[in-house]
């Protein structure tokens, strides 16, 4: 399992990468769009800051032009890319093509039956939006969970995306879900509970530790 930061923003990841838990980041075209650099520098600062994996999502919608918009994100990126390519009919002939030398991963997926065209495409990752689907299609977590049926033994993994809680961040992995990508607040709160806070605060007022020596 692993943890990543939904953001383009140099600052954010700056953050993240002193956490020391987060293992990459994942961007796509809207917070791209945030960033006060263009995409080439900010997916240039991004791989100097993180040594994890760093998410590109595609843009161009032609098959040829989607192809060597990924081997140029490969070119910047190098052995930190990961491209996101969207759940359509060229999308997933593109993962078929490019997925042999570039992990890909499907994003926007809806359906357990997109799930499985992504797995037969070579996807490394199969992306759900979880709380849209619960918005767009009435249940996100079932999404997920269906999925998970479907790619249970496979080399394909469920990136989780799209999350606004840390009650939907765990509900989503105990559905299935191997990864997730959670804006820089929700990682954040997945960090804190009150009781946690309160229980350090009485160990802190009513017990004793060592001189740490300042």
């Amino acid at each position: 399992m692993a943890l990543y930061l939904d953001s383009a923003i140099i600052s954010e990841a700056q953050i993240v990468k002193e956490w020391g838990w987060v293992k990459g980041i994942t961007t796509n075209p809207t917070l791209l769009a945030k960033s006060e650099l263009s995409p080439e520098e900010t997916l240039t600062q991004l791989k100097n800051l993180i040594s994890g994996e760093i998410y590109y999502q595609l843009t161009a919608s032609d098959f040829q032009e989607m192809v060597r918009e990924g081997i140029r994100a490969f070119e910047l990126l190098g052995e930190q890319t990961v491209l996101k390519i969207p759940a359509t009919t060229i999308g997933f002939q593109v993962v078929a093509n490019l997925s042999p030398e570039i992990p890909c991963s499907v994003t926007a997926i809806y359906s357990a039956a997109q799930a499985a065209v992504a797995m037969e495409a070579g996807a490394k990752y199969a992306i759900a939006y979880v709380n849209r689907a619960t918005r767009l299609l009435g249940d996100g977590i079932a999404l997920v969970k269906d999925m998970a049926n479907i790619l249970d033994g496979s080399p394909t993994k469920i990136l989780a995306a799209s999350i606004k809680s840390p009650e939907e961040a765990s509900a989503t992995l105990q559905a299935g879900a191997y990864h997730l990508t959670l804006p820089l607040e929700i990682l954040t709160a997945m960090t804190t509970h009150e009781l946690s806070e309160k229980t350090v605060i009485e160990f802190n007022q009513n017990g004793v530790g060592i001189d740490s020596g300042s």
